[in-house]
Parts: structure tokens; sequence; C-alpha cells
């Protein structure tokens, strides 16, 4: 550990970071995190085969917490991920087959490695399908059932948004299973404090009581801002979907393309929440105005990018992103391309076709629609008719950059 961070309370660095929403008991928290390595959990629900930004938060809170000496347990819901967390959320989760939660969490598994150093004693890494699998029902009921109240689950925020449309008895144990997954690490680890995003929030201090009730011991629940813009929408959604941190999912480019976009008071909140720099540089950077922001965003995007791909990936995305806005050179070889045999263009394409082909829309309809609204651009020149033909004469150095609203760019080389 560094002197910084032996002299500094984590808390206050998570504090002073922006992370921090709500806590149990925030003294206690500070104190314990003062005093003792602890051993702290978050749960991730393998929900798809990949992170999204919205783990990277609690992701960047693990982080923060091994550099201060204390040990991260990332638990991964191969039990829970079989029914689905009702919290935040309209209707019900789409059910997954045993296989497919089972190769989530492999997957879950490999990216951790890349954040958590899971070295011996530094970090544990566990599924709680190895706990709740097995589970008898009756036994079940009678030790962990008795100690919950249902008038008190059904105030809960996550199961109040739910009542109106229908809450299936299925996401009702969900409560239930999560309790005792604090329950269990606490017996198997003593796992004292358990993260999560302030959605969890109801589901945590249910954990929290659980263990109290059940070992009389005094064990804590803290949860994190989600990360939203200035204006409270949530971040992390593209047009394409969620902004994923497995490369295969969402390019380095287009990852980096993402940060280096957000609005302007997005900035500093971004660079606390999503980068290591120095809190008196994050502030600098956030008070930025006008033109001078623009480097602000750039570091952003290099740093988040650095963090998530490696700095290889992080300099090849950025060099994409100064060639294609002519700025200070650079390589554009990381600008998503779609290679096209010369010959199909020799008597000229549709414009639509030539959309379908790099995947900049998935079908005519909406490339009519984009074209319509000005949304579509071949190099620096908006696309006014939908029957327009690309021919051989609109490509410089067999090349034709293609732009899609104001941010998404996809060059077509001819090979």
């Amino acid at each position: 550990m560094s002197n910084t961070q032996v002299n500094t309370n984590v808390y206050d660095i998570l504090l002073e970071r922006g992370y921090i929403e709500q806590a149990t008991h925030e003294e206690e928290i500070r104190e314990l995190l003062g005093k003792e390595k602890v051993t702290f959990y978050i749960g991730f629900d393998p929900t798809a085969d990949s992170l999204h930004v919205g783990h990277f938060i609690q992701v960047m809170v693990m982080m923060h917490m091994q550099k201060a000496g204390h040990r991260p347990i990332a638990l991964f819901g191969g039990g829970t991920g079989m029914i689905g967390d009702p919290s935040g959320r309209t209707d019900m989760r789409k059910m997954l087959t045993s296989q497919q939660v089972d190769h989530n969490v492999r997957s879950f598994q490999k990216q951790f490695s890349r954040f958590i150093d899971f070295g011996e004693g530094k970090a544990i890494m566990v599924n709680n399908a190895d706990w709740l699998a097995n589970l008898n029902y009756i036994d079940f009921l009678r030790e962990i059932g008795k100690h919950f109240s249902v008038n008190r689950m059904l105030a809960a925020e996550c199961f109040k948004n739910r009542l109106e449309r229908g809450l299936s008895f299925l996401e009702f144990n969900y409560m239930l299973m999560q309790s005792y997954d604090f329950l269990e690490l606490y017996r198997r680890y003593n796992c004292k404090l358990q993260l999560g995003g302030n959605d969890q929030w109801s589901n945590i201090i249910s954990g929290v009581d659980l263990v109290r009730r059940v070992e009389s011991a005094d064990v804590y629940g803290l949860t994190f801002k989600l990360l939203t813009t200035s204006e409270g929408k949530k971040m992390g959604k593209t047009e394409s979907g969620a902004l994923w941190l497995d490369p295969a999912k969402t390019s380095p480019y287009d990852f980096y393309q993402y940060w280096r976009n957000v609005d302007d008071p997005d900035v500093e909140n971004c660079l606390a929440l999503l980068t290591f720099l120095p809190m008196e540089e994050v502030k600098r950077l956030g008070s930025l105005k006008d033109e001078k922001i623009n480097q602000a965003k750039e570091i952003l995007a290099y740093e988040v990018t650095k963090l998530v791909h490696g700095e290889e990936e992080a300099i090849k995305a950025q060099q994409a992103a100064r060639a294609l806005f002519g700025n200070h050179g650079g390589d554009e070889g990381s600008i998503p391309t779609t290679e096209l045999p010369e010959g199909d263009l020799t008597s000229g394409m549709d414009i639509l076709s030539l959309l379908l082909a790099t995947g900049l829309i998935s079908s005519k309809g909406e490339g009519r629609r984009l074209i319509q609204q000005g949304g579509i651009y071949l190099g620096e020149q908006r696309v006014e008719d939908f029957a327009s033909i690309v021919t051989l004469a609109h490509f410089q150095d067999k090349k034709l950059l293609l732009r899609k609203g104001k941010k998404v760019y996809h060059q077509v080389k001819l090979v």
C-alpha cells in the first residue's frame, strides 16, 4: 500500500470521488475500514456474456478497496442468475438456461482477472450456485424464511414498482437468496461488508439484517451511485445497445469514442468515477471551458479505454480518432472498416445496400428514416435521396468515409 492510502481512509477516497450513495452505518463502516483488512463482496448476476460499463463502476470500487489493502470477493450469481433480480425493472427478466448461465459466469471470471489481483489472500472469486443450487427448500424456509416479513418485503422499492404489473413468486424469492449469500460469505470468509449499485439497496439491507439476526454479527452495507448524466439519464447506452467491456461486442475504438463524446457537464463526474487520476487533476480538467474541454474528454476517453482494454488499444483508438477528425494526424487503422470487392462498385451500389453491408443500419427502413432526417453522410456530403448510387468516383485512394448522425463513423475500403 502506498503512504497516501495508508494515511487516507478508503471510505474518504470513495466519498470524495462521488461513489457513495447510501450506507447502513456510515461511521462504523469508516472506522472498520480504517482499522482492519476488511473482506467485502459485490455480486454480479451473469445475465449476459460480458460485463458492461454499469458494472465497471463497481469494478472501480473493488480496485480502490484492494489498493487500500482490503480483500474483495467477486460473487458470480450462478444460482441467483437462474431466478432474475426484479430490482430496477418493469418486467420479468428473460429466463436463462443453466448452460447459458455457466457460460456467462466463465466469461465474467475471465474479464475480472484483468482488473482484480486474485493472488493468494488478495481476492476471492466465488459462484453462489455452490450453495444455492442444492438447497433443501424446506430447510431453507425454516432457517431463513422465518426471518423475513412479507409486509416489509412488499414495501421495498424493488418490489413496489412491480406490484401493479405483476411480480412472480420466482422473483419474490430473489431477496431471500441474495440475503442468504451474505450469510454464507460471512460464515465462509468472515465477509463483513456488502457493496452494490444503488438499485440493490433493499436487497443489501435485507442481507445485513439477516446476518445480524442469525449470527448476531456486525455487518454492513454500502451502495454506489449509478452512472448517470447530469440530467439523471443512465449512461453507457449506445445506438446499438449497451457499452460492453468485451472488445468483440464493443470495439475499443467505439468504446473510446463514447467517452470522447460525453456532454461537457458530465466530464468531471466520469473522470472521478472511471479513472484513477488525482482529484486535483479531475477538478482542473472538469473546469475547462469551450474548446478546451475537448482536451479533458480526450484524456477521459484515453484513461478509461486504457483501464478496460490496455494501453496499446487506447493509443490505437486515440490515433484513429485524431486521424478521423484531422487533429495531429494519426493512424486511421482502428476506425471500424468494411472491405468490399472493387467489382461491386463498378456499376455503382445504392446507398441503402452499402449501409446494410457496413452494418450501419439493420434494415432499409431504418436507412430511409435516417436519410429523411438528414443523418447520413458520404464524406462531408449529406445524402439527400435514398435512391442515391455510390460509385467508384466517391472513393479516394480506394477509401470512403461514411457517417451516421454526428458521431458514428465507418470506413469502406475497396480490395
